[in-house]
């Protein structure tokens, strides 16, 4: 509890520093290696042992979601490691971003769970090179205070929409979760095909979701405080925005067993085409984020799995519980899995989600 409390009042003290860190950097550190990753990663506890070998951690920028940090790095933005998730890697890779990994030079690498492993179109492409090394995996859900919000109010993702819940509720400034958060409240079990009626569903779901938006979050500090200081009560939120709220004494709970079920994602680390940095640097950051040990940090203190499975395993089976992982992998069913999405269809969303934010 009290490493939980302290990561959340480091993430608290530093919120002006995150809200314009893609700027520029926003740690600087060893400037022979520079990864470009969402806001918070930067903790060493991610990285213990590489901290422990070069003396201090990697330079960091950050971004707020992948779109923009896609955008950034087209347009000429430099580093040696990216942490992009599972809709997004291939687009990533197709648009000549990365490099292949060399999986030898990764320690424990045989350790990855084989279920995340086996996903099409995430680790690897079909000329069997590797472009991803998976790190953690989470869930997109609902979450609310339970303390405002009775259970049965929340017994589907619809409650967003419901205008009960008007200036209560927040989701991500994020295309992917939000489109998400549509086609499973549509009925959808497959985002990535979904044709021009289905779109027009999902996109008049978010309109109505939009109605009892009072902020869309760009990052778990964000969230967190939204919730934690009452300013909203009902979110579409990653594993860390409860485990951190419930960290700082506020009742913040979580709803997979909802009528729809929730979203999940895997996201990992790619290395980019002329890295400019230090590749020997790189690989020791790699696997010191591949680190068994990690897995009590991911799971403990963010909620979120560990891609080693190696390290799920040696997780307290009472934390595990916990955090919603009685077993390392969760049951299917209830599960709607964010895969890559075709690039005509992520422009329309893009577009689509710019306007209902507007009001339109």
């Amino acid at each position: 509890m009290k490493t939980r409390t302290k990561r959340l009042s480091l993430a608290l003290a530093l919120t002006g520093v995150l809200a314009a860190s893609v700027a520029g950097l926003a740690r600087a550190a060893d400037d022979n290696l520079l990864v470009f990753d969402w806001a918070g990663y930067e903790d060493p506890s991610f990285h213990p042992k590489y901290a422990g070998e070069h003396g201090d951690s990697p330079s960091f920028a950050f971004f707020g979601e992948e779109e923009e940090a896609f955008q950034k790095l087209r347009s000429g933005f430099k580093a040696d490691l990216g942490h992009p998730c599972s809709q997004n890697v291939v687009k990533w890779r197709e648009a000549g971003l990365l490099q292949p990994l060399d999986t030898s030079r990764i320690e424990g690498w045989s350790d990855l769970n084989p279920d995340i492993m086996a996903m099409k179109d995430l680790v690897t492409s079909d000329d069997g090179k590797v472009w991803l090394m998976p790190y953690e995996w989470g869930n997109t859900q609902l979450t609310y205070n339970s303390d405002k919000i009775d259970e049965k109010d929340v017994q589907s993702v619809r409650a967003l929409a419901d205008p009960k819940f008007e200036g209560r509720v927040s989701i991500g400034d994020n295309v992917d979760d939000a489109y998400a958060l549509a086609a499973i409240a549509i009925g959808l079990r497959n985002g990535a095909v979904m044709n021009d009626e289905q779109f027009r569903q999902a996109s008049d779901f978010l309109r109505q979701v939009h109605k009892n938006v009072r902020l869309y979050w760009a990052d778990t500090t964000e969230i967190v405080q939204a919730l934690t200081g009452g300013e909203v009560d009902l979110a579409w939120a990653w594993n860390d925005a409860v485990a951190q709220s419930v960290a700082n004494g506020v009742p913040i709970k979580a709803r997979k067993d909802t009528d729809e079920g929730y979203s999940t994602w895997v996201c990992g680390y790619v290395m980019f085409k002329d890295a400019p940095g230090n590749k020997d640097k790189a690989y020791d950051f790699l696997s010191a984020l591949n680190d068994p040990e990690v897995a009590k940090t991911l799971v403990g203190d963010w909620g979120y799995g560990h891609a080693n499975a190696k390290g799920m395993a040696g997780v307290d089976p009472q934390v595990l519980k916990e955090q919603g992982y009685e077993t390392a992998q969760e049951s299917s069913d209830r599960i709607w899995f964010q895969s890559p999405v075709p690039s005509d269809l992520k422009q329309k969303m893009i577009a689509e989600f710019e306007k209902i934010k507007a009001g339109y």
